[in-house]
């Protein structure tokens, strides 16, 4: 009878088995990328045939020895809702299938911050408002679990499924992507799909393969920064222990540890294998990118400048579709005296050298002493912007004042941008500073002469270099005609 027993179930791990599966990444109410091949995949038995029928078009496929399966269906026009269905031994059915554009939003926790806010006081502006109009069919929604792993996973570890944005789906949802989407899809009148692949508190070298961090030299660092995290977290744990203790005997404790209670999060490639490996397969529009305050330590902000262009460039080779678009946005104004947000800052600007990136200033909406700006419309809005340029081809000012190049004439810098007419300024020019060939740098009094800016300083007769917006939490005031700010730049030498 016990061997009967253990047959049958067998049996019925076999027949389990045999079922054909799709990727996480797929479920009703999704948005598949128009103009692209359709690239659908999951698991099934062992040489079993798999057939798909997406509107109008058939495609099959054979599970290979590890079950896995794989096939493409022609590019679509925009439109929809469609049913996928897909035959196998058994058959699976999606509905409501939307063919449109789809952004990976990933980042830390200015990304993560959902429309209903963090506990505590990292609240969105007008929250309630906005939960309740979010409405959006043509939207779409999908919410990754956090997960971490060593090595490139074939699935993520878990999904919510898709949903239509709807005030209940959307208050969980990332705030910045879903103000984008908002923006974008009332421009556009396309369908949109988000895919919310975030963590809070998370450097990029987390988000980065493994193959691509090892690839360049100047990177290995990373590598030591994690090590030396993981003996600071050894030891504030044996601390935290001690502390323990400590309380129980009624002795005193140690104060004023700072302990961040995700080591693993901040593995080298920890997330990339995670939470983004598994989507690369999958044909996107583009990207939405917020994140670097994790990486502005003094000892870690020197690193970004090739740590995120390497980032991206290794995304895009995931992806082998090109050099898709990455907009990202460039980390807001916050007082933090321990860490580096200027050089921060100037890293992600000068990453726009990368072809087909676009950079959403939001220094003039940070604020002082929370790392969790209120006003994530802004950020969604300006990002909405750079997608109509950049993507969409639209003939729009999408950019702020981007510092060009500058030079010294008689006692004065002569500072040029990019996308400066209309240059101009709330009252007096401010925010910028000088220095001569020692690099020492100090205020400037600076004025707007068209579309440049002049500044000079009686303390250095004969200045050499400019930086503008370089404190954490700097009085800056410089916009375009646009009503975009400038951004944090300088003209000293920086590795």
């Amino acid at each position: 009878m016990k061997l009967l027993y253990t047959f049958a179930l067998f049996a019925l791990a076999l027949t389990a088995r045999a079922e054909v599966t799709l990727a996480k990444v797929f479920s009703s109410h999704m948005v598949l990328q128009r103009d692209m091949p359709i690239h659908i995949w999951g698991n099934a038995a062992r040489g079993e045939q798999v057939a798909v029928d997406f509107h109008g078009a058939t495609n099959t496929a054979t599970a290979d020895n590890l079950g896995r399966w794989s096939l493409y269906l022609p590019a679509q026009a925009a439109g929809g809702p469609f049913t996928l269905t897909i035959h196998a031994t058994n058959t699976l059915q999606l509905e409501d299938i939307l063919i449109g554009d789809l952004w990976m939003a990933s980042g830390q926790s200015n990304m993560e911050m959902p429309l209903a806010g963090f506990p505590g006081n990292a609240v969105i502006k007008d929250a309630d408002k906005e939960i309740a109009a979010a409405n959006y069919p043509q939207i779409r929604l999908l919410l990754v679990e956090k997960d971490t792993s060593d090595y490139p996973l074939e699935d993520v570890k878990a999904a919510t499924g898709w949903s239509q944005c709807t005030p209940e789906t959307a208050k969980n949802f990332s705030a910045v992507a879903y103000f984008f989407a908002r923006d974008l899809q009332q421009k556009e009148h396309v369908p949109i799909g988000l895919i919310d692949s975030t963590w809070g508190g998370t450097p990029a070298e987390a988000w980065t393969s493994l193959g691509a961090l090892g690839a360049d030299a100047s990177l290995m660092p990373v590598f030591a920064a994690y090590a030396e995290k993981m003996d600071r977290e050894t030891t504030e744990q044996r601390a935290d222990l001690a502390d323990k203790q400590a309380r129980a005997e009624g002795r005193p404790t140690i104060s004023n540890r700072d302990w961040h209670p995700n080591p693993v999060s901040w593995r080298p490639a920890a997330l990339y294998n995670a939470m983004i490996a598994p989507f690369t397969p999958l044909p996107i529009r583009g990207v939405i990118w917020y994140q670097g305050e994790t990486n502005s330590a003094l000892n870690r902000a020197p690193l970004y400048s090739r740590l995120f262009p390497a980032m991206i460039q290794d995304w895009r080779t995931q992806w082998r579709q090109g050099n898709f678009p990455f907009l990202f946005v460039q980390i807001s104004a916050f007082d933090s005296p321990k860490e580096n947000w200027g050089l921060l800052r100037d890293a992600q600007r000068r990453t726009l050298h990368l072809v087909n990136t676009g950079m959403a200033v939001t220094i003039d909406i940070g604020s002082e002493h929370n790392v969790h700006p209120s006003d994530k419309q802004t950020v969604g809005e300006r990002l909405s912007l750079l997608a109509r340029n950049v993507v969409f081809g639209e003939n729009i000012v999408a950019s702020g004042p981007l510092f060009r190049l500058a030079y010294p004439d008689h006692g004065v810098m002569h500072i040029w941008f990019d996308n400066a007419a209309g240059l101009k300024a709330q009252g007096a020019v401010q925010g910028f500073e000088i220095a001569a060939a020692d690099g020492t740098f100090v205020p400037a009094t600076a004025k707007i002469e068209g579309d440049t800016i002049i500044a000079s300083s009686p303390t250095v007769p004969n200045p050499r270099y400019v930086r503008y917006a370089w404190q954490g939490f700097p009085q800056v005031n410089l916009y375009n005609a646009a009503g975009l700010p400038a951004s944090t730049f300088t003209s000293y030498p920086v590795p």
